[in-house]
């Protein structure tokens, strides 16, 4: 936003104009900063909302990858006989369900919160991107919930971490950023184009079988292992197995490729976004 002083004489009345930012702005993330609590009320209204007025309540977050992991394991592992890097194909595909179901909630989530929350835009100034923001970091209650059942699977199936435990953090931080850099976009993109609403439901199929989360990405030789990096859920699905499960296939360099690509799917996506920002409650 830009204010203008129309040059009024001192004994004219003071007119200031405000016309909407040209091209590219800055992020402006100290505003983030600024309305913190109002991104902590909007990360338990999220919250909320999700499990209000269910029978299972939280337990969703925990039934929706144990029950994935039922189904790819009777396919793909029993029937299809998929290699599992040396490990039960159960807890093989549920390692790697457990990041991937945070990712895919926040995506499908993020990406509509703008438009879901059309009333609070019109009525009120507050940094836009608070929102897709506070939906992703909804997701971590529900990761931590998924993440113990893994951690009972582990221990039924008598896999002790090793050190390389201390990579989680990272690497779901690696999650949390791709959700997001992608969700920047889409819910920047779907208040102009409401088509977008239904992109999203195949597109997170499509990337599904795009990660190796039934098979793995030892399959692939080199180079072509390394450059399947460039999903960046490659390197927190491969890391999530080798910091937990201790499979052979250290992901050095996938995850050096999927960092980069993460990076680069944020930063754009938070470009785009607060050039959009200007539109939205005008065309919301």
């Amino acid at each position: 936003m830009t204010v203008k002083d129309n040059g009024a004489q001192p004994n004219d009345a003071y007119r200031i104009r405000i016309e909407p930012s040209q091209g590219w702005v800055s992020l402006k993330l100290r505003e983030l900063v600024e309305y913190r609590e109002l991104l902590y009320f909007l990360v338990w209204r999220d919250v909320k909302v999700r499990y209000k007025q269910t029978i299972l309540g939280v337990g969703w977050a925990i039934i929706q990858p144990f029950f994935t992991m039922v189904v790819f394991s009777i396919f793909f592992g029993r029937l299809a006989k998929m290699p599992s890097d040396g490990v039960p194909y159960p807890i093989f595909s549920y390692a790697a369900l457990v990041p991937w179901t945070f990712f895919a909630n926040g995506l499908n989530n993020a990406s509509n919160s703008l438009v879901s929350g059309a009333n609070l835009i019109r009525k009120v100034y507050f940094p836009r991107l608070a929102m897709p923001v506070a939906t992703v970091l909804s997701g971590v209650i529900d990761f931590v919930l998924s993440f113990i059942m893994l951690l009972g699977m582990m221990l039924y199936y008598r896999i002790i971490p090793t050190a390389n435990i201390l990579w989680l953090p990272f690497l779901l931080m690696l999650a949390l950023v791709t959700s997001l850099g992608v969700s920047l976009w889409l819910s920047a993109m779907n208040v102009q184009f409401r088509d977008v609403h239904y992109i999203i439901p195949f597109l997170t199929q499509f990337w599904l079988f795009a990660t190796p989360i039934a098979y793995p990405s030892s399959l692939l030789s080199e180079p072509w292992r390394t450059l399947y990096g460039i999903n960046p859920m490659v390197g927190v699905v491969e890391g999530f197995r080798w910091a937990l499960l201790g499979t052979n296939t250290a992901p050095g360099p996938i995850v050096i490729v999927s960092s980069a690509a993460a990076i680069l799917l944020l930063v754009s996506g938070a470009l785009y976004f607060r050039r959009m920002e200007k539109t939205f409650a005008d065309v919301i």
